[in-house]
């Protein structure tokens, strides 16, 4: 059964659309087979992804000047052989690299770098802006080793520090400083390196390099945040203590205005921060990874080469800890404080709406009151108005020959007339009622 499978390559069995490419992501060269002696310039370019059409062009286009043809135009990663140089270059999410590598002989080791041999109206074209730039040179172990006055030179007379990596396999130095060329400088000396240790000693210097540059980026905007985050402190106490006894609902409701505000710009500096906070978490892990991966020894009388560093990154890994510590507590106290004040508005309108209800109630027996009174003085207007009409009728039958005594019979009807005028504006004061109560009823169904 396995050797049909086989002689028929699986045909019968459907494959997942993106196989191929997550098999070439997983097997893909993270760095590349050098030898020594090399020289090489590394950099990095912080641009938007809607840049990297550009940048593929202006690959492609450095290519064609060297007459090498790139058939596939949609990649993301380049390894190519270009003239005296070869060029690695690759797109991340946030930055590009260019990486360019030169081996052979070389007498001085930072005269003349790999990137001197790329045309330098190319250079210029490169979309982003420049966040490390490298010059790495490692050095032949038939070599003697350096003195300190020759590292001394090397690196400008700045104060060199160093370190054994790879197991002992190699020593390394820079000076921590950008030189007037723009680039950061590393002299490696080859101990006893494998071939393949060459590639990847050289990929994790820059990928330190790198990380610990992005790692810190947002350093400059933690430092516009912190007084920001201090001045809205301060308002919160202030919003708070004014708060503190009670005022009338136009202030409370002018404060929770201000809350409110407040608060919208404590999510705004958040929801611009967290990104580039977690961001440079990731960054700082994956840079200590690096760091463990070099297996630094001490060189005896230098400091290690990433001692220092790692020092300052994680100091400033602190300081981001803390900015969104203090983001995280202030606005949950934010929170809490215009919860607290919209909860006094609420009681304050709904003490308000109350004493209204009550007023309403008062007018609502007065007018009832008043209604009472209404309809009894108009029970009585009635009857006058009846029993004067009742008197003239009377009048009219006795000048028509009856013997009425109209005083007697006017008093008899009195009691008769109160009576049949009270029940029937008592009856028509329920039919009224009855058809507002109808009518309300069908208007609420109808809202329904």
């Amino acid at each position: 059964m396995t050797d049909t499978l086989l002689k028929s390559g699986l045909t019968d069995i459907p494959e997942y659309f993106e196989r191929k490419m997550l098999h070439d992501e997983l097997n893909a060269d993270v760095y590349e087979l050098v030898n020594i002696p090399l020289q090489l310039s590394h950099l990095v370019l912080l641009s938007d992804r809607q840049w990297v059409n550009r940048e593929r062009g202006l690959v492609i286009e450095l290519c064609k000047h060297f007459d090498i043809r790139i058939l596939n135009g949609a990649f993301d990663q380049l390894s190519v052989e270009l003239g005296d140089f070869h060029l690695r270059w690759e797109r991340h999410t946030e930055y590009s690299t260019y990486t360019f590598y030169r081996e052979g002989p070389f007498d001085e080791p930072f005269a003349q770098p790999a990137i001197a041999y790329v045309p330098q109206e190319w250079l210029a074209k490169l979309p982003g802006e420049l966040l490390v730039a490298t010059h790495i040179v490692l050095e032949d172990r038939r070599r003697p080793g350096r003195s300190m006055s020759e590292l001394a030179t090397l690196f400008s007379s700045n104060t060199v520090i160093g370190s054994k990596v790879s197991a002992g396999s190699a020593s390394v130095w820079s000076d921590n400083q950008i030189h007037p060329d723009g680039f950061t400088r590393f002299l490696v000396h080859d101990d006893n390196l494998r071939s393949r240790q060459v590639g990847r000693l050289v990929q994790r210097l820059l990928e330190i390099e790198t990380y610990r540059m992005l790692t810190i980026l947002p350093l400059s905007m933690t430092r516009e945040i912190i007084p920001q985050l201090e001045q809205y402190g301060d308002q919160l106490i202030e919003l708070m203590t004014t708060n503190a006894t009670p005022n009338s609902i136009e202030d409370e409701q002018q404060s929770l205005v201000k809350l409110t505000a407040l608060a919208t710009e404590i999510e705004r500096i958040s929801a611009q921060s967290s990104h580039r906070f977690s961001a440079s978490h990731t960054y700082h892990i994956i840079m200590q990874q690096r760091i463990t991966e070099l297996r630094e020894e001490r060189i005896e009388g230098l400091q290690m080469l990433y001692e220092f560093r790692k020092q300052r990154v994680t100091s400033a890994m602190s300081t981001f800890d803390l900015v969104r510590s203090k983001l995280d507590t202030l606005s949950l106290r934010v929170e809490r404080a215009t919860s607290m004040l919209r909860t006094r508005v609420d009681i304050s309108m709904e003490s308000q709406i109350r004493d209204l209800l009550k007023s309403m109630d008062a007018r609502a027996y007065l007018q009832l009151r008043l209604q009472e009174t209404v309809e009894g003085l108009s029970v009585v207007v009635l009857s006058y108005y009846l029993l004067g009409i009742t008197g003239y009728g009377l009048r009219a039958a006795k000048a028509a020959g009856l013997d009425i005594d109209i005083e007697l019979m006017t008093g008899i009807a009195i009691p008769i007339v109160l009576t049949i005028v009270f029940f029937a504006i008592r009856r028509f004061r329920r039919i009224v009622s009855k058809s507002t109560t109808r009518s309300a009823s069908s208007s609420r169904k109808k809202g329904a």
